[in-house]
């Protein structure tokens, strides 16, 4: 009783440790604003999320497809949140640090309960919670869908195995419902059930003879815990040639009710990829993702065991890669897969760690193109595959050393105090965007995204000058960047170049055509401006309706545009309607001045007069 009691002491400091280590590293971000890159796209400026938990707001995160971010229940998180905390972002980081804390613990439960290996379990989790490489998912608001997938991800592990101890129609029910969760938070878990497939040959190590009852070796282990003594690699491992092939069809079978949830959710998803941010990337050869992608595996590695020079956003490199790195990272793939496959029966871990990284990132690694090259927030759930590799692997090799325990504590201790001072600074970039971005520029090279979005800032700062500069440099690097048109014709106009404003805005839309944010600046100008050679009301209404529509939800900038658009036409009576909906969302978002703005412009409609911007 007493040794059971102590397992269960020794398992909730772990917790409690794992819960210090991540507040220690996230426990900032609470204080953090939101940044300018996605978080109002997605998060602040939604009406249906700035509504709160309402009925019409839940049935919007479930219908709004085709969208290649189809993740309803990250949505409404986010409609809880607002619903408690309003435009506080403190209030949404406190949420995103606190699913990753439950993810943590999550993972060390599932693995200790899987393997047996208390500590080794421990270090896995413990990496997972603080590596530098989790900066983006956590600090980052939009990233919610990491995070809360996570959550889900270790929730269907954890009922995987207790479904595979005893296996019922209720308790794979239960497997069912919470994958189907996580997708619904991030579509890139879609890859999971082949997870579940490598988790059957290590640790759980399905087979008849063992379908139904734990292994005596992994119950000698937790009786070794229960004593206070370290549960040693060698132990948990259960020999892999206990593993039945000839159970793999049946294994394989059980798997096609979740690989056809993720066939439906990669569908919904791939619906809307031609819609996800049209123009910002230009398509590249299949040869060329191909390529990008096999240095990616490279580099998320890399980045693993020298996680420096981390940004927001990487470039994607547009032009052939040298042959020498394809040529070296094929090879590293190469003989990894060979060797882990060939050490499959003595340490099967090898291969289902190695297998579940590159599984696990076969959605984003690059083959079916984004608009970056690649992306820390990748790693959050694939790298736990790489986790567990290595440490197994220490375990396993260090089993007959003298000081084993003394040695590997004592590296562990450094290990975790390393990562997580170098993630504590990694996450304090993120509380500013303008410190966001410049860290950006100054680690990576040739970021047009990092200089478009520092202008974009910069802009709504009133630094005029500033913002010319950096979207000047963004097409220079690219020039048919149309973020950086759109911005730079914002800076001209705010100055009160007019003209040379719509110049931008109209190269803006000829790179990009369905830009959401160019066609209602054109517009602008065409229904307001004093010059009645550059006024065109016809085609002002034109561009503000096709956003209006394409949108998908109101937008208060947007109306108010598409009112001056009428009025410019002499439709006064849809202009006064289209700014009180304006008004509307403006004030729900907390927009005052917009509110005071538009009830100037209503004015001037109810007297039938068009407006007439000034610089």
């Amino acid at each position: 009783m007493r040794n059971k009691f102590s397992e269960r002491c020794l398992v909730a400091g772990i917790c409690v440790g794992l819960v210090a280590l991540v507040w220690f590293v996230f426990g900032q971000t609470i204080k953090f604003p939101f940044i300018n890159f996605d978080d109002p796209e997605y998060v602040y400026e939604q009406p249906e999320i700035n509504a709160g938990l309402t009925v019409h707001g839940i049935i919007w995160a479930f219908t709004r497809v085709p969208s290649p971010n189809w993740f309803p229940l990250t949505n409404i998180s986010h409609m809880f949140d607002a619903q408690f905390y309003g435009l506080n972002a403190g209030g949404y980081h406190l949420t995103n640090v606190l699913l990753h804390t439950i993810g943590a613990i999550l993972l060390f439960v599932v693995l200790w309960r899987g393997t047996g290996s208390l500590w080794p379990s421990a270090f896995v989790a413990a990496v997972f919670a603080i590596h530098p490489l989790r900066a983006e998912s956590v600090a980052w608001v939009t990233e919610r869908k990491d995070v809360l997938s996570g959550v889900f991800f270790m929730l269907t592990l954890g009922a995987y195995a207790r479904y595979t101890f005893r296996p019922a129609l209720a308790r794979y029910l239960v497997v069912l419902i919470l994958f189907a969760c996580g997708l619904m938070s991030k579509p890139m878990l879609v890859t999971m059930p082949f997870v579940l497939l490598l988790l059957d040959y290590w640790p759980l190590n399905r087979s008849p003879a063992l379908a139904n009852r734990p292994s005596r070796k992994a119950t000698a282990n937790r009786k070794d815990i229960a004593q206070g003594s370290e549960a040693r690699s060698q132990k948990s491992k259960i020999p892999s040639a206990l593993f039945d092939a000839r159970n793999l069809p049946k294994l394989v079978a059980e798997k096609i009710p979740l690989v056809a949830l993720s066939i439906l959710c990669a569908v919904v998803t791939s619906l809307g990829i031609p819609h996800f941010r049209p123009g910002i990337t230009q398509p590249f050869p299949l040869v060329l993702r191909i390529e990008n992608a096999i240095v990616n595996y490279v580099t998320y590695i890399r980045q693993m065991f020298w996680p420096a020079d981390l940004a927001v956003f990487y470039p994607h490199r547009r032009h052939q890669l040298p042959l020498l790195e394809i040529a070296l990272a094929v090879a590293f793939l190469i003989a990894v897969t060979v060797t882990t496959f060939t050490l499959r029966k003595r340490s099967p871990y090898l291969l289902v760690g190695w297998l579940w990284y590159l599984s696990m990132l076969v959605p984003v690694v690059g083959v079916i193109q984004v608009h970056a090259e690649h992306a820390d927030r990748y790693t959050y759930l694939p790298q736990i595959g790489l986790y567990l590799l290595v440490t197994w692997a220490i375990a396993d090799l260090s089993a007959s050393w003298h000081y084993r325990r003394q040695v590997l504590s004592v590296a562990a201790v450094i290990v975790i105090s390393a990562l997580g001072w170098s993630a504590r600074l990694q996450t304090a970039y993120w509380r500013d965007s303008e410190l966001l971005w410049v860290h950006a520029i100054a680690v990576t090279s040739d970021n047009d995204m990092a200089h478009a979005n520092l202008a974009d800032l910069l802009l709504r700062r009133g630094h005029l000058e500033g913002a010319i500069s950096h979207c000047e440099e963004a097409l220079r690097i690219r020039p048919r960047n149309p973020d950086a048109e759109n911005n730079l014709g914002l800076a001209l106009l705010q100055k009160g170049d007019e003209s040379d404003a719509a110049v931008h805005f109209k190269k803006c839309l000829e790179i990009a055509p369905d830009h959401m944010n160019a066609a209602p600046n054109l517009a602008w100008i065409l229904a307001t401006s004093p010059n009645s050679s550059t006024r065109d009301g016809p085609k002002a209404v034109e561009l503000a309706e096709k956003v209006h529509r394409r949108a998908g939800h109101p937008n208060a900038i947007v109306l108010r545009t598409l009112a001056a658009a009428y009025a410019e036409t002499g439709r006064f009576s849809d202009a006064i309607e289209a700014a009180e909906q304006a008004i509307e969302i403006a004030k729900a978002t907390g927009n005052e001045g917009l509110v005071t703005d538009l009830e100037r412009n209503i004015a001037a409609y109810r007297l039938n007069q068009p407006l007439r911007s000034s610089p």
